[in-house]
């Protein structure tokens, strides 16, 4: 089952902008949501997290959330169109999380770090990330080439390829970001440690040697 999620956030206060750029963002910006619609937004999440929790996300139904917060289906249809607009809304909390973190957050992860130790932070960081909420991002997958074009995996991209040239690493920042990414893109974590019964610490292990084959050491 997935892990539950921490409490979903209330309406947003209208002095105070959203500066993450969350899976659910549309292209030119997130969604401003009325206070009604934000409020009924988040009953429908927290509905969603607490069957997500209890069947796992196989079983997760426009229905049954609908039927978990007291509407009716079609405003559950309304909020978030389909079930894989549903499942990238649920992501789209604990992946702010994550932003926050690497945008904002204390070392060594966040901006007060030298560039070469936030690489090394960001992959396990992330990668653990994946492996807690793998049933959800596998199921919210539907479109293989979605994943490149998602806001929240394009901020990723840009971050550690901002990094990997802030520390000199030996190659073409944007390229290397990709290839770093894949090697904890979370089908693949799944697999080699859910199928293949690898330890997670070998993961993370594999990305820093990576890592200092480009030269970034810590």
């Amino acid at each position: 089952m997935t892990a539950p999620f921490p409490p979903l956030p209330g309406p947003p206060d209208p002095g105070e902008a959203r500066t993450s750029l969350t899976l659910a963002a549309a292209d030119d910006g997130p969604e401003i949501l009325r206070a009604d619609a934000a409020r009924n937004r988040a009953l429908l999440l927290d509905a969603a997290s607490r069957l997500l929790a209890d069947c796992g996300a196989a079983d997760l139904t426009m229905e049954s959330v609908a039927a978990a917060a007291g509407v009716g289906k079609g405003t559950v249809f309304r909020r978030f169109k389909d079930r894989t607009g549903l499942l990238i809304a649920l992501l789209d909390h604990r992946e702010a999380l994550l932003q926050a973190a690497f945008l904002s957050g204390p070392p060594p992860m966040g901006p007060d770090a030298p560039a070469a130790e936030r690489l090394h932070a960001f992959g396990p960081a992330v990668m653990r990330h994946e492996r807690d909420h793998h049933e959800l991002i596998l199921a919210s997958r539907t479109d293989p080439l979605r994943t490149y074009t998602v806001p929240a995996q394009r901020l990723r991209l840009s971050h550690v390829a901002l990094l990997l040239g802030q520390a000199h690493a030996a190659g073409e920042p944007d390229l290397l970001a990709h290839t770093l990414l894949g090697s904890i893109d979370a089908p693949l974590v799944h697999h080699l440690t859910c199928e293949g019964g690898m330890p997670v610490e070998r993961l993370e292990r594999g990305w820093h040697d990576l890592l200092t084959r480009y030269g970034v050491e810590r």
